[in-house]
C-alpha cells in the first residue's frame, strides 16, 4: 500500500486533534496539483477540472452525471430537493446525518417532513422501510417519496451496511416508486474496509453524495452523482441553495489527488481506530465500546467518570475528541494522524486514571 503524505513535526509541539477527520490539511502533493490546475468558469460549466473530476467520479459509480458541490450538506438537500415536492415525506433513521446535522434544512428547503425508524447504528432494514410507507390514497398522511440511507454511519461510529440489505430496500423502493438516495460522505471508508465496488451503489441508488473533505482529505467539497433523469435538476438546485461556483477547478484539483493518491490509505485509519477502540476496551474508566469498523471510535465513561473531566485531561495533553451528547464520545482517525501521535495516544489511554 502507498505511504500517504502527511503533515508532521514534534509531537510535544502538536495537537492530536481526532474530533473529526474534516481537520486534515492539504499534503504536498496535493498542494501541486491545486496550484497547477486549469480553471475556468463552472456557472458556465467552462472549468475543466471540475469536469473532469466529475466525469471522473460518474464513471467510477457507473453513473450518468456528477456535479461538484461546496458542501455535503448542500448536496445531500439538493438530492432530496430533486427527489420530492413540498408536502411529502422521506425515511430515514433517526441518526441520520441529513436529520441531525444538517440544520432542519429538510423543512426548511424542500418543506419536506421525516418518518425516522429506530434502526441498528443508524442502519435501517427493508421490513422497516416498508412498514413506515403511508398508504398513497390516504390522504390524510404526508405522501411517502424518499428512502434516505447513509453508509458509512456517522452517530453509528463508522457502520457499514450489508449491501444484501440495500439491494432488499432498493426492491421496496421499486415496488412502491420511491426514490432512493445514499448519503455517502463516507462511503470511501466503507468501499476500502468491505471490498466492495463503488459502481454496485451506482447501480442500487438513484442518487449520491460522496464528500472529498472527510476521509479523502481535500480542503472543501462534495460531488452529487446520479441518473440523468434526475440530475437535469441538478443544477438549478445547486443555483438555489446558493451553490454556483465560478473558478473551482483549485479544488477539484484537490479532489482528484485524493481520489488518486488517498483512497486505499483509508485502511491505516481504520487499524488506527481499531486498536484504539481495542485499548479503551481494557481500561477501567470505560463502560462501553461500540464496534469499531472504520475510523469511528463511539464509547462511553463508567458512570463514575466525569466527561468534563475527561475531555479536559486530554485537552491539557494536546488531544481533542468529540462530544455527541448523552455520554457518547467519538473518535475520528484520519490522514493527519500520524504513527507517532497514535503511538502517545494508546500510551495515554493507558496510562489515565481517574
Amino acid at each position: 500500500m502507498k505511504k500517504a503524505e502527511n503533515f508532521s513535526g514534534k509531537i510535544k509541539d502538536m495537537i492530536i486533534d481526532l474530533r473529526s477527520d474534516t481537520v486534515t490539511r492539504p499534503t504536498p502533493g496535493m498542494m501541486q496539483a491545486i496550484m497547477n490546475a486549469e480553471v475556468g468558469d463552472d456557472v458556465y460549466k467552462e472549468d475543466p477540472t471540475a469536469n473532469k473530476l466529475e466525469q471522473k467520479l460518474a464513471a467510477m459509480f457507473g453513473m450518468d452525471e456528477a456535479l461538484y458541490f461546496p458542501t455535503g450538506s448542500m448536496a445531500n438537500q439538493a438530492a432530496i430537493k430533486m427527489h420530492t415536492q413540498p408536502g411529502e415525506q422521506l425515511i430515514a433513521d433517526k441518526w441520520a446525518h441529513i436529520y441531525n446535522y444538517e440544520g432542519g434544512g429538510i423543512s426548511f428547503n424542500s418543506g419536506v417532513s421525516c418518518k425516522l425508524i429506530d434502526g441498528n447504528r443508524g442502519m435501517i432494514t427493508a421490513s422497516q422501510v416498508e412498514e413506515s410507507i403511508n398508504p398513497p390514497d390516504f390522504y390524510h398522511s404526508p405522501l411517502t417519496s424518499l428512502v434516505c440511507l447513509e453508509n458509512t454511519t456517522n452517530k453509528g461510529g463508522g457502520a457499514c451496511y450489508d449491501f444484501s440489505e440495500i439491494e432488499k430496500i432498493r426492491k421496496v423502493c421499486d415496488s412502491h416508486g420511491l426514490g432512493f438516495h445514499l448519503d455517502g460522505a463516507r462511503i470511501w471508508n466503507a468501499l476500502v474496509a468491505q471490498r466492495q465496488n463503488p459502481k454496485d451503489y451506482g447501480r442500487i441508488f438513484d442518487t449520491i453524495s460522496v464528500c472529498l473533505s472527510k476521509g479523502l482529505g481535500a480542503p472543501m467539497g462534495s460531488v452529487l452523482i446520479g441518473k440523468k433523469e434526475i440530475m437535469k435538476k441538478a443544477m438549478r438546485v445547486r443555483k438555489v441553495l446558493g451553490g454556483g461556483m465560478r473558478q473551482i477547478g483549485f479544488m477539484a484539483a484537490a479532489g482528484i489527488y485524493a481520489l488518486d493518491n488517498q483512497l486505499e490509505r483509508l485502511a491505516e485509519d481504520h487499524k488506527k481506530a481499531l486498536e484504539i477502540s481495542t485499548m479503551l476496551a481494557k481500561q477501567a474508566y470505560i463502560k462501553k465500546v461500540e464496534p469499531t469498523e472504520t475510523n469511528i471510535v463511539i464509547f462511553y465513561l463508567a458512570e463514575a467518570v466525569s466527561e468534563e473531566k475527561f475531555t479536559n485531561d486530554l485537552f491539557q495533553k494536546n488531544i481533542k475528541i468529540s462530544s455527541m451528547g448523552q455520554g457518547k464520545l467519538r473518535i475520528v482517525t484520519h490522514l493527519d494522524y500520524t504513527d507517532e501521535m497514535h503511538a502517545k495516544f494508546l500510551k495515554i489511554l493507558n496510562e489515565y486514571t481517574i
